[in-house]
């Protein structure tokens, strides 16, 4: 559980991995390499076993690809990961290139040579990131080339030992249905699709569906493993024999046929004739490829089991509930002990982050942290997916601004929370930043909203005070999140990025504007929310969703201008306050009590 602090990466990699996948490019008759973050199963935090992409260039942040050719290479990497990338992997080796707006599709299309042969393996890319890649090699002249086995795999002399975690049983009176109950429901919609068999490669999809839980993923309860679901409800789930138990054989029932990871592609090769629902988006191109040569009839269409997953019931509510009572507990202990210790210029942000953990394992209730926490103090919290090391901690220094940024994973829920605060006295430009931030945060969790409305139309709110005053962050303002299960879940986001997905009732997702001074400061402000069922408006004429904020424990009130708040947002800080202080004031004793009580006083 606990979280490690050893230098990750580094500019060394680059200079002794990439000569030696040159090199075994050549011997294949290759010029050049595609290297996605992603693993087989497409995994956005990945097992150190699969990181082919830390192990070439030293960057271990959770998006990203390279590409290399026989005399150039470039890394891709969205705006999180601008300065992570600097200081990660070595620019001799490896251009730093815009993730987003160039891709490795536009870098290959400006970059191969015509004719020339570019690698991938095709358990690696979705067939819709290939399809991308595949347009920007054709428009170079180049060609695409399907390479297997993996020729980072073959030299990989040190390889870390593949996850083998046993899975669990997650009991019914923390999921609030049956496995059986969703196994029909996914009968349903394959019936819908025209399909008789589904293919799930997802883990979270899996983790959900059978109501099981793993360990194969750091900070993320998933089992690696496939299943092919039929259309009475029957599975067939692949799963590696060491991570099996009679428990688990007993729990999944008679419906369920485990079979090991060695037969998935024999099973699918025996699917001639057979309509099977494979999402593009998810699934391997692998899969596509198999179930192709196999004569299988392939329906193209989303997971059938992300949506239901995403869209909590009430036992999964309540249950997140419940865990962001416990949570906020443990950080408003946390916070009244940074106020007083961090002034002293005796905390760094590796022990700030053991701290936090500790009193999260105090709670007797914590299964994992949810992510490897950011924390960051000065310039380093400007860093927006920021990861402590040995090398670059730093004390918390009077006069500067601290940003934590963690989560916890318990059985009835997800947590992850942001919080900025000021060690010491902060600078006038610090508290109007960090209320500009706070009116979009505000923005954000008083909105009301019809039906059908996306995250992507939403997403202004949260930067309209920044613009204003020409300022903007660099990333999404939120993203979906699992119950006991992934901290980054979709299909739902908020993010200028468009998005077709509308908000649902019983979606979880976050609320994290941020603003980032480089070299100096960052702020960024996160809570936890749920949509709401539509209700109405007095006066109005169509019934409106919402969110409940479930993340409890209060904002610093010393960075907060109160001037430069409306009455409905100084009303709304205090009414979130105030529901903080009745919530969590009953879990705490003394002079935790007695903080909690006064960081919640009206504004």
């Amino acid at each position: 559980m606990l979280q490690t602090y050893a230098p990750q990466g580094g500019p060394a990699l680059g200079r002794t991995n990439l000569p030696r996948l040159r090199q075994a490019l050549a011997s294949r008759g290759l010029d050049g390499f595609v290297v996605p973050h992603e693993d087989e199963w497409q995994n956005e935090y990945v097992p150190e076993a699969y990181d082919r992409l830390a192990w070439l260039t030293g960057f271990t942040g959770s998006a990203g690809a390279a590409v290399v050719l026989t005399d150039k290479a470039a890394v891709f990497v969205d705006g999180r990961y601008t300065l992570q990338v600097r200081a990660q992997v070595d620019e001799a080796c490896f251009a730093a290139r815009d993730l987003v707006e160039e891709g490795a599709a536009g870098w290959l299309q400006a970059n191969a040579k015509p004719g020339a042969k570019i690698g991938y393996d095709p358990k690696l890319h979705s067939p819709d990131a290939l399809a991308r890649i595949q347009a920007g090699v054709s428009a170079a002249g180049a060609i695409l080339v399907p390479v297997t086995p993996n020729p980072i795999d073959a030299i990989w002399v040190d390889r870390p030992p593949i996850p083998m975690a046993q899975v669990k049983p997650h009991e019914d009176s923390f999921t609030g249905q049956a496995s059986r109950e969703k196994r029909q429901a996914v009968a349903q919609s394959l019936a819908e699709a025209g399909a008789q068999a589904v293919v799930l490669t997802a883990p979270a999809s899996l983790a959900w569906l059978f109501n099981i839980r793993g360990g194969d993923v750091a900070r993320t309860p998933l089992p690696l493993g496939e299943a092919i679901v039929r259309a009475d409800g029957r599975a067939d789930l692949f799963l590696a024999p060491e991570k099996t138990t009679p428990e688990l054989r007993a729990w999944l029932g008679n419906d369920v046929a485990l079979f090991e990871p060695d037969d998935f592609p024999a099973a699918l090769s025996a699917m001639q004739g057979v309509p099977v629902l494979v999402d593009p988006a998810s699934s391997s191109a692998w899969v596509f490829d198999t179930l192709s040569a196999a004569g299988a009839t392939i329906v193209r269409g989303p997971d059938p089991v992300i949506m239901p997953r995403a869209t909590k019931n009430a036992t999964e509510i309540e249950g997140a509930r419940s865990a962001h009572r416990r949570d906020g507990a443990a950080i408003s202990r946390y916070l009244r002990w940074l106020q007083i210790e961090a002034p002293k210029g005796q905390i760094d942000e590796i022990t700030a982050c053991q701290k936090l953990e500790g009193l999260r394992v105090a709670t007797g209730a914590l299964q994992d942290l949810s992510f490897d926490s950011i924390s960051g103090s000065g310039p380093n919290g400007a860093i927006v997916h920021y990861r402590v090391t040995e090398t670059t901690n730093r004390t918390l220094q009077p006069g500067e601004l601290f940003l934590i940024d963690s989560g916890g994973q318990y059985q009835d829920g997800t947590t992850d929370i942001t919080r900025t605060v000021a060690i010491g006295t902060p600078s006038p430009e610090m508290r109007e930043r960090y209320t500009l931030v706070l009116k979009g945060h505000v923005a954000l969790s008083r909105v009301r909203f019809p039906a059908g409305t996306t995250g992507s139309a939403l997403d202004v709110l949260a930067r309209h005070a920044l613009w204003q005053a020409g300022l903007d962050y660099d990333h999404g303002t939120g993203h979906g999140v699992g119950s006991y299960l992934g901290v980054h879940e979709g299909p739902h986001r908020i993010a200028k990025a468009p998005n077709t997905v509308a908000l649902r009732p019983g979606m979880v997702v976050s609320n994290e504007p941020g603003y980032y001074k480089e070299g100096a400061y960052g702020i960024r402000i996160e809570n936890l929310q749920v949509v709401t069922p539509p209700a109405p408006i007095p006066g109005g004429e169509r019934d409106m969703l919402g969110f409940e904020t479930l993340t409890l424990a209060p904002l610093d009130r010393a960075l907060i201008v109160p001037a430069l708040l409306s009455p409905e947002e100084k009303a709304w800080v205090n009414a979130y306050h105030a529901d903080v202080a009745a919530q969590i004031a009953p879990l705490l004793e003394g002079e935790d009590r007695q903080w909690l009580e006064a960081a919640c006083a009206p504004l």
